[in-house]
């Protein structure tokens, strides 16, 4: 039985969810399984739901309640669409534009999945996320994703914390950084053929976070979005949520965890180190080189995927939480 004490950035969900989904979650958790998310991803690149429905019944279900805690972003924010939220990417391994990777990610196959976890580590561990997934206390989090390029959304994720996960392989005291890797499967992922179709990047896909900023509570291993395994192009089967960090952070279809030393690179340092630092913590006072990050563009119902402008929040509206990570810095130097 898990137990989880309310916390001070909680709100409840009917806060920010539409009221017809709020009434429905009574009756979805009491039927609710989690399943693989691999073991459920469709050939047509959308998710399959977790709980059972007209349409489909999951494959394989590991019958356990979901372990709730929602964590929703401030200021009562309304819910992104889902149908944007799944049409509106960037995961370049599928390609640079907007839809390319709902369009080039239909036959992504990511059953089974393993990941692994070393490094400066006492207990280096490979392993298969279904075990993970049915050993793991699951909850949903509302969570802000602000993009580099300006626009945002408000995503409900399904997923674990990030430090439960890390723990499991108990770092050494010598670690100061953990480093990610997104898999590399030219086949499965087009963009990855070349750097001319993948933006320029030499993949596989990498990044990083300091230690401790990996141990805060905000950040989230997602392994499902809107009450469904997350699709392939929103990074199946498991992917990392950085809310108070441009979304370019929170690095997808993650294969390797590593801890580390020394400061490990990332892929957009690495290709434009001028226009994006280590950190990519959102901050409405240091403007990308060729656009503000002053205010934002809310995608939400209305056309051209949205033409609500917001001002942005100093990272993104958690200050609260993530401040204190970061005092002393010069922000503007370490961007």
């Amino acid at each position: 039985m898990w137990l989880k004490f309310k916390r001070d950035w909680e709100e409840p969900e009917s806060a920010v969810t539409p009221e017809a989904l709020f009434k429905q979650r009574r009756n979805i958790i009491k039927g609710f399984g989690v399943a693989g998310a691999a073991s459920l991803l469709p050939a047509t690149g959308q998710a399959a739901s977790w709980f059972g429905g007209d349409d489909e019944e999951p494959a394989a279900i590991v019958r356990r309640a979901l372990n709730k805690t929602d964590i929703p972003p401030l200021h009562n924010d309304a819910l992104t669409p889902e149908a944007k939220a799944i049409s509106h990417n960037n995961f370049y391994e599928f390609g640079t534009a907007k839809d390319d990777p709902v369009k080039n990610s239909r036959q992504f196959n990511p059953n089974p999945w393993s990941f692994t976890i070393d490094g400066l580590v006492e207990k280096p561990l490979t392993l298969d996320l279904d075990d993970v997934m049915a050993k793991m206390a699951l909850e949903q989090r509302i969570y802000r994703l602000r993009c580099v390029e300006a626009w945002s959304m408000v995503i409900p994720w399904v997923g674990f914390s990030l430090s439960d996960l890390l723990k499991q392989v108990k770092p050494l005291s010598s670690a100061r950084y953990v480093a990610f890797e997104t898999l590399y499967d030219p086949e499965q992922m087009p963009g990855q053929k070349s750097r001319f179709v993948g933006g320029g990047i030499n993949y596989p896909y990498v990044e990083g976070l300091r230690l401790d900023e990996a141990m805060n509570p905000l950040s989230f291993m997602a392994v499902g979005m809107y009450g469904k395994t997350l699709p392939a192009q929103n990074g199946a089967p498991l992917r990392l949520v950085l809310p108070w960090k441009y979304g370019f952070k929170s690095i997808k279809s993650i294969v390797r965890i590593r801890f580390t030393d020394v400061e490990p690179p990332t892929t957009w340092n690495i290709l434009s180190p001028h226009e994006y630092g280590f950190y990519a913590n959102v901050n409405p006072k240091v403007d990308h080189p060729r656009w503000s990050q002053a205010s934002e563009r809310r995608i939400d119902d209305a056309g051209l995927l949205g033409r609500k402008r917001i001002d942005t929040e100093m990272f993104n509206g958690y200050g609260e939480q993530v401040a204190h990570l970061y005092k002393n810095m010069d922000l503007t130097r370490y961007f």
